[in-house]
């Protein structure tokens, strides 16, 4: 692993929520410290700190003071993630200045737009909504809520993989960005939340199925 001037526990962490997208990692795994920390080029030291972060943001769960495991899944918890990040992201929306919304709505209007298809690959629908929803939320001024979307969107992301391939079509709404971005445009905030948090719901409800 190339080693970056950033703390080298953040460089883990990103580089094992990457191998958790591409599925290297099945939920409920066990994590052999000595091996990875071998794997990777590091200490052991900076590897724990990296799982207890990852621990803290769902990813990981003690086993039973042996070390980390990959966190089992469940359609209760998905339900339960999707349910917070969707609070969470209406309350920031709320928490923005609204002219700085208004401003950057024909920016979000014209991303949903330009990817309108109801049918996409995993990577795409991520990479496009991930753009879509870091814009939205651009303006909240409040990074320790932001902090906690994101730390939140991380015990979400394991379920990625186990929902599907990274080339399997899948169903998403593109005009629920619209929507959004619409209720911004006429200055209507309270609206535009509320569609925000149906966003989420909707594709809550889109993903349950695939989940064992």
């Amino acid at each position: 692993m190339p080693i970056e001037r950033r703390p080298l526990r953040e460089q883990i962490r990103e580089e094992l929520m990457l191998r958790l997208d591409r599925g290297d990692f099945a939920a409920g795994t066990d994590i052999n410290e000595v091996a990875l920390a071998g794997e990777l080029g590091v200490s052991r030291t900076p590897l724990r700190e990296a799982l207890i972060t990852l621990a803290g943001e769902g990813v990981l769960e003690s086993n039973q003071g042996r070390g980390f495991r990959f966190a089992p899944v469940s359609r209760k918890e998905f339900r339960e993630l999707c349910a917070i990040v969707a609070a969470l992201e209406a309350l920031a929306l709320e928490s923005s200045d609204p002219a700085y919304l208004k401003k950057i709505a024909p920016e979000l209007l014209g991303l949903a737009q330009d990817f309108s298809d109801n049918i996409a690959e995993r990577q795409d629908i991520e990479r496009h909504d991930d753009e879509w929803h870091d814009l939205l939320l651009s303006g909240c001024g409040n990074e320790r809520l932001l902090d906690l979307i994101t730390s939140v969107k991380a015990g979400m992301r394991r379920y990625a993989h186990l929902m599907t391939g990274e080339s399997t079509p899948m169903e998403r709404a593109a005009e629920e960005h619209c929507r959004v971005a619409e209720r911004l445009l006429d200055g209507d905030l309270e609206g535009a939340a509320a569609a925000l948090r149906d966003n989420w719901v909707n594709g809550m409800e889109r993903m349950m199925a695939r989940i064992p």
